[in-house]
């Protein structure tokens, strides 16, 4: 068995005849044949186990693009909400303040004070009882 190893490896040829080595050059190129188809079975099963991977990772990018345009949409929506309270409140706080004239702000509080009557020169004091107010404007 290991002369015929020693043979196929192309050592110890010089005993052999020409039908010796015309056998041996057979039994190398029916060898070369099946190595060959070896090769190709496992060159194609990589091929299909690679194309399907290929298949695999194309639909998980259909999938996630499908879902990067799902959330572009999402966002936008929420911008449009967002700018939407913007504004409204740009709108509430740019709205001018109620004034009367002189400038006072009409939403301001008003301090009102009561005061004792006071007197009339033209009438008596018994019935000269009169309620008076002020309006304070320095607030």
């Amino acid at each position: 068995m290991q002369e015929c190893h020693r043979q196929m490896m192309g050592e110890e040829l010089s005993g052999l005849g020409v039908k010796e080595l015309g056998n041996l050059e057979n039994q190398l190129e029916t060898s070369l044949k099946v190595v060959r188809l070896k090769k190709d079975q496992i060159l194609t099963n990589e091929i299909k186990e690679l194309n399907q991977k290929e298949s695999l990772a194309h639909q998980q990018n259909v999938e996630l693009q499908r879902q990067i345009n799902l959330i572009r949409k999402e966002n936008a929506e929420l911008q449009k909400v967002i700018e939407a309270k913007h504004r409204k409140e740009d709108t509430a706080t740019s709205n001018p303040s109620y004034t009367v004239n002189y400038g006072y702000d009409i939403l301001a509080p008003i301090s009102l004070h009561l005061s004792q009557p006071q007197p009339q020169h033209s009438e008596p004091p018994a019935k000269a009882m009169k309620l008076g107010y002020s309006y304070d404007l320095s607030l």
